[in-house]
């Protein structure tokens, strides 16, 4: 089984080896010890989720997951800030920033486990509601495209697609949905095949 890929950015050493060794049974985990390498990090390697010091020199952790969320690459990937701040002040500029939640230091690592299983989870399910939508949407868009006035020839039963060739009404539906086809007889031209090949008792 291939396991989720996190990214931990923190400026201290000590606390992305707690964090390694925390994360590292459950999951590939990679490190940063600054937002600019955390940047240069998602260039090359993208992440399923985002462990965020907050206090960082240079360039802090708010504005890290505000250039995240400004990019489309990166603004789906959930981030979950850890820090030594705790008042509500601070969470509420966290949550604003784009953050999905919130841990303060010392970390738990039970808590941070769950936390982090269960945004994954969340995240997965979000990316399968997308998946089913977009099929939702082209199947709805196949079904447009048959929904119009089709023309068809009188004899053949052939039908016309737009760029004006004669196509076969199997082939058509085919190529605009996903409809298979099983070739078989309705009674009255059952009853017309099996009437050519036996001979018509005579009843006098």
């Amino acid at each position: 089984m291939i396991k989720k890929k996190l990214l931990v950015v923190d400026d201290t050493p000590e606390n992305l080896i707690i964090l390694y060794k925390i994360l590292r049974k459950e999951y590939e985990v990679l490190g940063a010890n600054s937002g600019k390498e955390a940047l240069l990090a998602l260039a090359e390697n993208l992440p399923d989720l985002i462990l965020l010091d907050v206090m960082m020199p240079e360039m802090d952790g708010l504005e890290v997951c505000r250039i995240l969320k400004d990019d489309s690459r990166y603004r789906d990937i959930p981030v979950i800030f850890i820090t030594a701040l705790s008042d509500e002040v601070d969470e509420s500029r966290g949550f604003e920033a784009g953050a999905v939640d919130y841990l303060s230091k010392p970390v738990n690592p039970v808590i941070l486990s769950h936390r982090v299983a269960v945004h994954l989870e969340l995240q997965s399910q979000k990316e399968a509601l997308a998946r089913k939508n977009q099929e939702l949407q082209e199947a709805l868009s196949r079904v447009k495209e048959l929904s119009g006035l089709l023309p068809i020839c009188m004899t053949c039963k052939k039908i016309r697609d737009d760029q004006g060739y004669w196509n076969q009404l199997e082939s058509y539906i085919s190529l605009h949905s996903e409809a298979l086809f099983s070739h078989g007889y309705c009674p009255e031209c059952a009853a017309a095949a099996i009437k050519k090949i036996l001979p018509v008792p005579n009843l006098r």
